[in-house]
């Protein structure tokens, strides 16, 4: 019997040992692969030792690796090679996507790639060495091949001649780890990946490889989505908007047709965020300007854009629609000739005049196209502004960052504006800035701003003296309040001439931040816990830690929300601070219900008959309501209010909601629902009306 268990062994070694001897250029190939896979998880969420994405990156690794052995020997090195080199422009794409988007990359953005030409510089701003480590591997691929080259190990593969064997042997191999993966999967998991709302989620429990196959055949599908889901697609939508629930909190409240016949304008501001309104250095407000409109004017202080990969571009459409991003790929560049109902459209029927103001290029996002669609009449890009274009001139004030600057913008923007409101009843319109984009490095023409901080530093004696440090100038988020404050400038230039002005009595101006700044937490952090006396960030041991969590930082990225006017009677009515959590698609709802228009199609509500109920749903599958913070990808949630007392199924009640909410807004976008089937919600309501 010890014979037999010997032999035994003794066989399992002998084919171990005969399997690495001839297949060290497989192995190779298998190891650096699944150690690049490994590191971007590790870099991005954290999580490398995965068990569930490793087995499935393990099998599809030995999938795409088994074809190899239906080549020569002489030439599989080329073929591993290959796909190494698609393995590692995947892991350098994503990793550097992670840092901009807390997100993974997906094949839908290559028809945005255009849009990262005004922004490459924000790009190699952050660029590090753990995004572009894995260019080694392919080189190392390299250097074992001329290593095998020399040992002759081709010329005995081919005496060995096993390739068909052992592609066959391997895709098995590779077939029971895949089918591993979806065996074990649960519900939750198949929903995830089939939607892709959640990235980060997919990547964590299906690995990279899979995620990127999968996005891949979603990217394709869009083109014939009629052909994908339909019918279900379209009953859903029929369903959602025909509920109770969609319907109960419509109806007027105190603020209904408040805002019939006024003016609108609406006033983008790029990457203006909430928490720079708080900011104090030496008595100086960071944004003195937009703080000044908050208390003037009617201010939402708890408000979320709800952006993805389209970022400015999402803002724009969500604001517009009241419907969310997009699952895959920008709506501004895949979606954009559906038939939406939007704030211009709805205007435009009231005999309002409508355009739209940019800086920029009208190519960047589309808008060229999609701004006509959306219902602008007139539009006004780079072309229309006279400014000096010389970017590398330190002098030149009128070319900040992408473009012509914000008070240049501004400057030439009142004589427009102005021209407008002597031809038309009635206007509406949207400015957006420019100038506060990332990166954030143009400190000689943001102007002079002191952010530094004057501390007491003590001895052992008690001998104290002051020491002022500018701990924060020429870090990230130090330079974005530098930018910020130039930006609000700017602003308040423009305002000021607005009061002045005998033009705009009857104009209401709608200012929102579209998006926050794409700061990391880390970044943040030297804003909140910089220890002055060590020069480095304090620990959460230290009696003086900020607490500032991942929860924080996702808190953190509101932006402001103002509704002001110079109109005095019409201010008294709008006016004060709003404190429920709100969201970019509640802003068409609210307003329309002031200028007395209606989008039966919308996805947010008026936020003035929700109040409290409100809750925010982002397109990754997150939430925030005034009582919660839930995070779609751990399935774990904060309570941000003090002595909140949840019942049992209140976030699965939400989660459900959002799920829903999500599902019938991608399926609008995909399937142009609204053109195809909004004639049957419209007459089932009347139906049920009539009864």
């Amino acid at each position: 019997m010890k014979e037999k268990v010997k032999l035994f062994f003794r066989k399992i070694r002998k084919n171990v040992i005969e399997y690495i001897a001839t297949n060290r250029l497989f192995l190779t190939y298998v190891i650096i692969a699944m150690l690049g896979l490994m590191l971007v998880r590790n870099f991005t969420v954290g999580n490398m030792w995965s068990f569930e994405a490793f087995i499935s990156d393990f099998a599809l690794v030995l999938l795409f690796g088994a074809l190899g052995y239906l080549v020569k020997p002489k030439n599989q090195y080329r073929y591993f090679l290959i796909i190494l080199i698609i393995f590692t422009l995947m892991e350098v794409i994503n990793s550097i996507y992670y840092t901009f988007y807390t997100s993974f990359a997906s094949f839908g953005e290559l028809t945005t790639a255009g849009q990262t030409e005004t922004v490459m510089g924000s790009i190699f701003e952050k660029l590090k060495i753990t995004h572009v480590i894995y260019v080694i591997f392919p080189f190392l691929f390299y250097l074992i091949h001329k290593k095998l080259l020399k040992s002759a190990y081709y010329n005995f593969m081919s005496v060995v001649e096993k390739g068909k064997k052992m592609c066959m042997v391997t895709l098995l191999v590779g077939c029971l780890f895949l089918a591993y993966t979806f065996v074990t999967a649960t519900g939750t998991d198949y929903s995830r990946l089939a939607k892709q709302w959640n990235r980060i989620y997919v990547v964590e429990r299906f690995g990279l490889v899979l995620y990127q196959i999968n996005d891949l055949i979603q990217t394709l599908t869009p083109k014939f989505s009629s052909l994908f889901g339909y019918e279900d697609a379209a009953k859903s939508f029929v369903e959602y908007f025909t509920s109770d629930e969609v319907d109960q909190y419509d109806g007027d409240n105190k603020y209904t047709g408040i805002l019939e016949g006024y003016n609108i304008v609406f006033i983008h501001m790029e990457g203006m965020q909430t928490y720079l309104m708080d900011l104090v250095f030496n008595g100086v407000e960071a944004t003195p300007n937009l703080n000044k409109i908050a208390k003037e004017g009617m201010f939402f202080s708890k408000f979320y854009p709800q952006v993805s990969i389209g970022t400015s571009s999402d803002t724009e459409f969500t604001l517009n629609t009241s419907l969310l991003p997009a699952a895959s790929g920008a709506v501004f560049t895949t979606y954009y000739d559906r038939d939406y109902i939007t704030i211009p459209k709805l205007l435009k029927e009231k005999g309002y005049t409508t355009f739209s103001m940019h800086g920029n290029y009208k190519s960047m996002w589309n808008r060229a196209t999609v701004h006509p669609l959306l219902g602008y009449d007139n539009m006004y890009f780079e072309e229309s502004f006279t400014y000096n274009k010389d970017e590398d001139d330190p002098n030149n004030l009128e070319y900040i960052n992408l473009g012509i600057s914000d008070k240049k913008f501004f400057e030439q923007a009142v004589p427009i504006l102005e021209n407008i409101e002597e031809n038309s009843t009635n206007y509406m319109g949207t400015i957006i800035t420019l100038s506060n984009h990332s990166p954030f490095k143009f400190l000689d023409k943001y102007g002079e701003y002191d952010m530094s901080t004057t501390y007491k530093d003590c001895d052992s004696n008690d001998v104290c003296k002051d020491v002022t440090t500018n701990y924060l100038y020429g870090t990230e988020v130090g330079n974005y309040i530098m930018s910020s404050h130039y930006a609000d400038a700017a602003l308040g230039e423009f305002f000021e001439y607005v009061n002045e002005s005998e033009y705009f009595d009857n104009t209401v101006f709608v200012l929102y931040g579209d998006h926050d700044a794409k700061l990391s937490r880390n970044a943040l952090n030297y804003l909140y816990n910089y220890d002055y006396r060590t020069g480095e960030l304090k620990s959460e041991d230290d009696p003086t830690y900020v607490s500032y969590d991942e929860y924080d930082h996702e808190l953190n990225k509101n932006t402001p929300l103002i509704i002001w006017t110079k109109n005095k009677k019409l201010r008294s009515k709008l006016h004060g601070e709003i404190d429920y959590v709100m969201g970019m698609y509640d802003v068409m709802p609210t307003l329309g219900n002031m200028l007395g228009i209606e989008n039966e199609f919308a996805i947010g509500h008026d936020i003035f008959n929700i109040k409290e109920d409100n809750y925010v749903v982002f397109p990754s599958g997150n939430f925030v309501t005034n009582l919660i913070y839930y995070n779609n990808s751990t399935g774990q949630s904060k309570i941000i209010k003090e002595g909140a007392e949840l019942s049992s199924d209140y976030i699965t009640n939400l989660i459900q909601k959002t799920e829903k909410m999500l599902e019938v807004s991608n399926s609008i976008i995909v399937h142009d629902l609204i053109k195809n089937e909004g004639d049957t919600v419209r007459k089932i309501k009347e139906n049920e009306a009539t009864e």
